[in-house]
């Protein structure tokens, strides 16, 4: 992969404030900024939205982009949007995944995850280092 998009979902841009005992007390844009340190010869682009429409049109955007790869947490919209299931299927560049907390180990209703349909791997449960994770998932391809 020559370019990863990172693209969070809705309250994503509350981490290091959101419930710290489960996402932590790191905000992303400063996470983001270690991970572009780290793998310098990476192309990222990162967003952050709490609109589900957004989120397809970035999908669609850097989903038939050659050597590009996705990765997706789309927090609450993982356990509701069959439309980000649908736009996901449709696209060439692999998804993978990411959860920041155990969403199997969590409330019911979280259990499911539309987007791991669709995705080609998934990260659940390892805090941010899991965008790492996936991250190498991606290089590896």
């Amino acid at each position: 992969m020559e370019k990863i998009v990172i693209i969070n979902g809705p309250n994503l841009n509350l981490l290091g404030r959101r419930e710290t005992s489960i996402y932590g007390t790191q905000d992303f844009e400063s996470y983001f900024m270690e991970l572009q340190e780290s793998y310098r010869k990476t192309d990222f682009t990162y967003y952050q939205t709490n609109h589900e429409g957004v989120i397809i049109d970035k999908l669609q955007k850097y989903g038939f982009v050659k050597s590009c790869g996705i990765i997706l947490n789309a927090a609450g919209y993982t356990h509701t949007s069959i439309a980000i299931m649908d736009c996901m299927k449709a696209i060439e560049a692999p998804v993978v995944e990411v959860h920041i907390s155990n969403i199997h180990e969590r409330e019911a209703y979280r259990h499911h995850s539309y987007v791991a349909e669709a995705a080609d791997h998934q990260v659940i449960g390892k805090g941010l280092v899991g965008y790492r994770e996936a991250i190498e998932y991606l290089l590896a391809k």
